[in-house]
């Protein structure tokens, strides 16, 4: 607990660093199979962020 409390800000750059990448990757690959795999990561890196119910992005 001491390591996520000291390290939050870090974490959390991780993480949107991470989901931003997936993002990119998902939009700059021309196939759907890439976007698949990607989506997957973004779908529990969401949940991981609480961004789930009323708190999810809208998506196009």
């Amino acid at each position: 607990m001491t390591f996520i409390i000291t390290y939050f800000n870090d974490i959390l750059i991780a993480l949107t660093s991470i989901v931003t990448g997936a993002s990119a990757i998902s939009a700059l690959t021309p196939t759907p199979k890439d976007d698949a795999f990607w989506n997957k990561i973004k779908k529990i890196l969401n949940i991981c962020a609480l961004n789930v119910g009323n708190a999810r992005p809208l998506t196009a």
